[in-house]
């Protein structure tokens, strides 16, 4: 007792500091790397330690092998592993280390190869490769180097191939995505086998017409780069920007045993986009997914990869744009495949046999479909993740044949899943404002058969500490749109005193930072200095269907920008807010609505931070910026108003703006020219560089810098 005593009252002496939040103290734990079996019955994962393969029970949630240790494997002198890759047939692993990241989902790392029968591992090939792939029987390995595609037959001593020989830096790519795809359509690997082992199928980028992008590398620190001690060097890569030439893509096939090469002959425009391919169960299907540059109309081809004959199988089309998640919730079987689709105003599951006739609409209801998980052949049973009930949660459904519906969520708040190998059994992740992630393993009734992981001593240690609340409210704007919103109040909040407003919000399309989700962040910590924080989702975020998402379209930030401006005046009116001390910011594109925000005209933001903040749509990339917006050719007006730069003369308040002088995704190049027409309107902000960093201003004591920046600009400001 004495000791619980300690504990609690040091818990309650402790106070919340911008340090341990970066440092990760208040980050719930998961979870990672769960690879399901393929019986069904078990999963494997990485050990704590980064030394074991570890095999798990579904039915226990208790480790009963070890399938790989650093340790005790033959002939292994790898310390620590990074990662690992199956083969379908699960008597080989690719042992991955060495990791090098290039972009935001792509590296490149060495690959070792294990036996599992010999407990044997051996180098796979020479040096550092990306996304290696096991052919369906596991004796073939494809694999990129230096852009170009390899093949490593096992069954012949490992001898290695050159498939493609044009790939080239800046030029040409193969199998791999370019900078554009991989950004904006969310994948880092365009390389697969057939059914039957027989062929490699891959998309070719051609960037040679892409205009190439530079910016400055300096020496720096943490890490520091010695080769630019003495002068600086430079980045340079193929970056897009809207209405710009994109990479040609096209869609090739090599035959392993003729050694031929083919290019599918699709009936698409030259502009289109190839966002992924994937075979059916059928090696004469090649499914090809396509989408125009408009991005209004998605088209899914099955290729035959001998011939290169493709034959339209599938059209989804939108009034507005296709959103990216559609691609990987279409799901392959035998005789069906998935689709999620907006067509009759929010995200739905639909079931089509596998050649393209509509079988029907699984689910339905004013509501969104935010992933589809599988189906279980012998019951007929469809399992997804929908937030049917309210736009801030998510639960996981089944319903059968017959359109019967079950709650498989056992506790309310955000809930995903990831079923095993025949869905009898899933791992749920579940958390909410007030819990910590808690992972579970439940059988496809829902009912909870072991807990993996509940973040007790998270739960404990915040227990004992005064710690801000969220609580969730609504507010209708003057144009009658009601909004969802969150407060964060100080812990000794005084409903007689008035308080300032810390406004944060990220506000881009479709995304949702209103959610009943677990997080002590930056907003927190501000909350405990005395500051309300608050965050609302106006028009064109997610979770609310597609009319209330896409009501930006053509014309992205100006009703956003709107909405954030009610929102302030909203707050305004509260009886325990001081409407003249509020201040509003965000990161990407919450620094870009900050932006807008402060420029609408009302004049109701004291301060403004805007980090990382594109400033200007015509400097982003073609593929997220014309989903939106279409080109700058044919949307003039649409940019003009969308252009924080063009709103200047309207800016009201102070404002800080921050950004990474290695920002490969909103170029440092938005705010020099955004400050460079505050020069010329004789107006100026405050600005915080910080050198070699990229879009998430990152290493060595940088992000506790970045927040004691932020929160000293807020306190002297507001």
């Amino acid at each position: 007792m004495a000791m619980s005593f300690l504990t609690s009252a040091f818990a309650m002496s402790q106070q919340l500091t911008i340090e341990d939040i970066n440092a990760g103290q208040y980050y719930a734990r998961s979870i990672r790397g769960v690879t399901p079996m393929n019986d069904g019955e078990h999963y494997t994962q990485l050990s704590p330690d980064n030394k074991r393969i570890v095999k798990y029970s579904y039915k226990t949630g208790k480790e009963v092998g070890v399938i790989f240790d650093v340790e005790t494997a033959r002939e292994c002198n790898l310390e620590k592993i990074q990662g690992y890759i199956f083969s379908p047939d699960e008597k080989r692993i690719l042992i991955e280390t060495e990791r090098e990241p290039i972009y935001r989902r792509s590296y490149s790392s060495v690959y070792h190869l294990y036996s599992v029968e010999n407990n044997k591992l051996s180098e796979l090939t020479e040096g550092k490769i990306r996304i290696p792939v096991f052919s369906p029987d596991g004796n073939l390995i494809a694999f990129v180097r230096d852009n170009n595609i390899f093949l490593i037959k096992l069954l012949y001593g490992g001898s290695e191939s050159q498939i493609t020989k044009d790939g080239e830096i800046n030029k040409v790519i193969n199998g791999a995505p370019d900078w554009v795809y991989e950004e904006e359509f969310g994948y880092n690997s365009a390389l697969t086998f057939s059914p039957d082992n027989k062929m490699i199928a891959y998309v070719r980028w051609d960037e040679s017409n892409v205009k190439s992008f530079e910016f400055p590398m300096y020496k720096g620190d943490c890490p520091a780069y010695m080769q630019y001690a003495e002068y600086p060097g430079k980045y340079t890569y193929k970056y897009p920007v809207a209405g710009e030439d994109n990479s040609k893509v096209s869609v090739k096939t090599f035959d392993i045993f003729s050694k031929v090469t083919r290019t599918m002959q699709l009936p698409i425009e030259d502009d289109a986009y190839i966002p992924r391919i994937r075979f059916t169960n059928n090696p004469e299907q090649l499914a090809i997914m396509t989408i125009n540059r408009h991005q209004n109309r998605f088209d899914m081809y099955y290729a035959n990869p001998r011939s290169g004959v493709c034959k339209l199988i599938l059209r989804d089309e939108s009034n507005w744009y296709i959103k990216e998640s559609i691609y990987d919730n279409i799901k392959f079987y035998d005789k069906y495949f998935s689709l999620l689709s907006e067509k009759d105003g929010f995200a739905h599951l639909y079931w089509y046999t596998i050649n393209g006739t509509l079988v029907k609409q699984v689910t339905q209801g004013k509501f969104e479909v935010k992933s589809f998980l599988g189906w279980d052949e012998k019951s007929n049973t469809f399992y997804y993740v929908s937030n049917e009930g309210s736009p801030l949660r998510t639960a996981v459904w089944k319903t059968d044949g017959k359109g019967r519906k079950t709650c498989l969520s056992q506790k309310e708040g955000t809930n995903n899943a990831m079923f095993s190998a025949g869905m009898k059994y899933f791992i749920n992740f579940f958390n909410n404002t007030e819990t910590p992630t808690e992972v579970t393993i439940n059988d496809n009734n829902g009912k909870t058969i072991a807990t993996l992981m509940d973040n007790a001593d998270l739960k404990a240690k915040v227990a004992g500490m005064k710690m801000p609340e969220k609580e969730f409210f609504t507010f209708t704007t003057p144009e009658g749109y009601e909004l969802n919103g969150w407060m964060m109040k100080p812990v000794d909040f005084d409903p007689s005193q008035k308080y300032p407003i810390l406004m944060f919000q990220y506000s881009g399309p479709g995304s949702q930072q209103v959610l009943d989700t677990w997080s002590v962040s930056w907003e927190t910590y501000m909350a405990t200095q005395g500051y309300i924080a608050v965050c609302v989702d106006g028009r064109g975020t997610g979770g609310r269907g597609a009319a209330f998402e896409k009501c930006t379209y053509l014309s992205i930030g100006v009703k956003e920008a709107d909405d954030q401006v009610s929102a302030a005046k909203y707050l305004g009116t509260l009886p325990y807010i001081d409407k003249d001390r509020i201040a509003i910011w965000g990161w990407s594109y919450g620094g870009y609505m900050t932006l807008m925000s402060m420029s609408q005209g009302s004049n109701v933001f004291k301060a403004g931070i805007a980090v990382a903040a594109p400033t200007d749509w015509r400097f982003y990339d073609t593929v997220y910026t014309e989903r939106f917006m279409r080109t700058p050719q044919e949307n003039k007006e649409g940019y003009d108003k969308a252009s924080a730069i063009n709103r200047i003369d309207k800016l009201h308040g102070k404002l800080l703006m921050v950004h990474g002088t290695a920002d490969d995704n909103v170029h440092y190049r938005n705010m020099a020219e955004y400050c460079e027409e505050l020069v010329q309107h004789d107006k100026s902000c405050d600005m915080q560089i910080y050198t070699n960093r990229n879009h998430n201003i990152m290493g060595g004591n940088t992000r506790n810098h970045l927040y004691k920046k932020l929160t000293n600009y807020i306190k002297e400001n507001l």
